[in-house]
């Protein structure tokens, strides 16, 4: 919690003008009842009708005081609580960015998700609901039993007695429902997760008529959210019952031990009244501080959520050396890597590449080609060997410095809700004529010119509304547009015909010269002009060469090339 009550230092001033606003408002309320028992035991016997004026106007204007001075508070505690969970979602946003790619695995998109929204808004919730009642509450209790000890000791110890319990009650509720809460938010997470795999995947699923399936899959997550949630709920629940049924029972015996004190002389009926009015008080706050626990509970719990992304290490650490001799510009060397720790997806990668040359790199699927790249990357950290880039080991080069020289087209990548502009200028900021150029060089100016608005039209969510093919060209043109040294192609011309791959790799040679390039297809046409082709097995390099090197010394090569392109030439 050090980490989440750090944000509430820059408010710290307007944060105490809020606490001493409420210490007046409940300073006000306390006073009230002893005004009351002023009237009836001082004033209306004697039918001093001008004091009982004057008592009964002090006691509106303190009252209108009071409430006056709670709306003032909860205005300040709500802009503090919200100015407060802007800054803890900013910052929390930002660290989610520079989580490392073995980090994003572990705490998942769906949990992190729910950890900028749920979360942020419990802890919201928690900070407001403390301003608010966490100061006036504590006050009313412990100034009204304070109060009631001078009028009436014996009624006073009943009602300790009995807010004692209550608050033993609460601790021992919120104690169990703390743990629980924390579940119910990890099972919130998975529903975050389907509804965004049906978001992302919804035509596979009405293509394949998987409705009822996925149907019955949200249900099923939803009904564990539901049930984890009704566990905490169930836990929780039974505070305001307990604190219900102590304080009642308060009353009760309050009512009863204050009528034998009034009979016997040693109470006046206006004192009682009072006490009552203490009690009515007590009692309000006593169960305005269950329900703040409740909040407490849930806020705690993700607020420890949101530390432990708040709080992860670096991930990815830049490593100092000593100078050292300079390796290839792209490469690896005795490179080995596993997901999971167990078994190895690559294993004893080595090669090398000199800058302006082209990489190819062909194998099924699973067998380590899109692994290789993340390595590249540095979007994962190599378990042995080291990783070569502009002659340096990509342990020893910044983000920054990394991930400046790439551009890069994944598989799965999504397009922005926004303009075809927008979406390859992708919040850089480039020129009109940049854009275009890639566009060009990518193959997709043509229909581009053909949209209605051309560079202007507005593309559907994840470019719903374009092909297969121009999604591709599109996504390429946005990793041109700022001319990077190495360019990776992960099956990025799989939707695009022959023809137009042909021409699109030709365009790159032409209008990019100098480029590196790294290019995964499940082509050997797509690969044929490559300086460098691996063969990749099962995380194994299998083979490595030219294109008439591997068609003479790797059957495996030779295989694929007379099936996709019916021959050898």
């Amino acid at each position: 919690m050090k980490t989440i009550l750090s944000y509430l230092r820059p408010h710290a001033p307007r944060v105490a003008v809020g606490v001493t606003v409420k210490f007046t408002a409940a300073v006000l309320e306390l006073l009230l009842p002893l005004l009351l028992a002023h009237i009836i035991d001082d004033c209306v016997p004697t039918r001093d009708l001008a004091a009982i004026r004057r008592a009964g106007g002090l006691m509106l204007l303190m009252a209108f005081g009071a409430a006056l001075c709670n709306i003032t508070a909860n205005r300040m505690a709500a802009w503090v609580s919200m100015d407060m969970t802007r800054l803890l979602r900013r910052d929390l946003y930002q660290r989610t960015l520079l989580l490392s790619q073995a980090q994003l695995d572990r705490f998942s998109a769906s949990s992190l998700v729910s950890r900028l929204t749920n979360d942020t808004y419990n802890v919201h919730q928690m900070f407001d609901k403390i301003q608010r009642g966490g100061i006036r509450a504590p006050m009313l209790v412990l100034g009204g039993l304070a109060l009631t000890f001078l009028q009436a000791p014996p009624l006073a110890l009943i009602q300790l007695a009995v807010s004692s319990a209550t608050f033993l009650a609460i601790w021992l509720v919120t104690r169990k429902g703390i743990p629980r809460y924390t579940k119910a938010q990890e099972a919130v997470d998975t529903v975050v997760r389907i509804i965004r795999e049906n978001a992302a995947g919804v035509r596979i699923v009405k293509a394949l008529a998987c409705q009822e399936r996925e149907r019955e899959r949200f249900t099923a997550a939803s009904r564990s959210a539901r049930e984890t949630e009704e566990d905490a709920g169930r836990i929780m629940a039974a505070a305001n019952p307990l604190s219900n049924f102590l304080l009642n029972l308060g009353l009760v015996l309050v009512v009863l031990a204050g009528a034998l004190l009034v009979d016997r002389g040693r109470m006046n009926s206006g004192q009682i009244v009072g006490f009552l009015s203490y009690f009515t008080l007590i009692q309000t706050a006593t169960l305005g501080l269950a329900k703040l626990f409740v909040k407490f509970s849930k806020g705690v719990a993700s607020a420890r959520r949101i530390e432990e992304v708040l709080l992860a290490p670096e991930g990815q650490l830049v490593r100092l050396t000593e100078e050292a001799a300079p390796g290839p510009e792209l490469g690896m060397e005795n490179v080995s890597f596993s997901y999971l720790g167990v078994e190895k997806d690559l294993n004893g990668a080595s090669f090398s590449l000199n800058k302006g040359e082209t990489l190819g790199i062909l194998g099924p699927t699973g067998s380590g080609k899109t692994t290789l790249v993340s390595l590249l990357l540095r979007l994962y950290d190599a378990d042995e060997g080291i990783v070569w880039l502009g002659g340096q080991n990509v342990d020893t080069l910044s983000r920054e410095a990394l991930r400046g020289r790439f551009g890069v087209v994944f598989q799965n990548e999504a397009l922005l809700n926004d303009s075809v502009y927008e979406n390859i200028s992708f919040l850089r900021e480039l020129s009109r004529e940049e854009v275009i150029a890639a566009a060009k060089t990518a193959q997709a100016w043509e229909f581009i010119q053909n949209l209605p608005r051309g560079l202007d039209a507005r593309l559907d969510i994840r470019g719903a509304n374009l092909s297969g093919g121009q999604r591709q060209r599109l996504l390429i043109a946005r990793a041109l547009a700022a001319r990077p040294g190495i360019l990776v192609l992960d099956s990025a011309d799989s939707a695009l015909d022959y023809r137009t791959a042909a021409a699109l790799h030709a365009a790159i040679r032409r209008d990019c010269p100098g480029m590196t390039l790294v290019v995964i297809s499940e082509r050997v046409a797509s690969l044929r002009e490559a300086d460098r082709i691996l063969v990749l097995e099962d995380g194994v390099i299998d083979a490595q060469g030219t294109h008439a090197q591997l068609l003479k010394d790797c059957k495996r090569y030779r295989r694929m090339a007379e099936l996709q392109m019916g021959g050898l030439e």
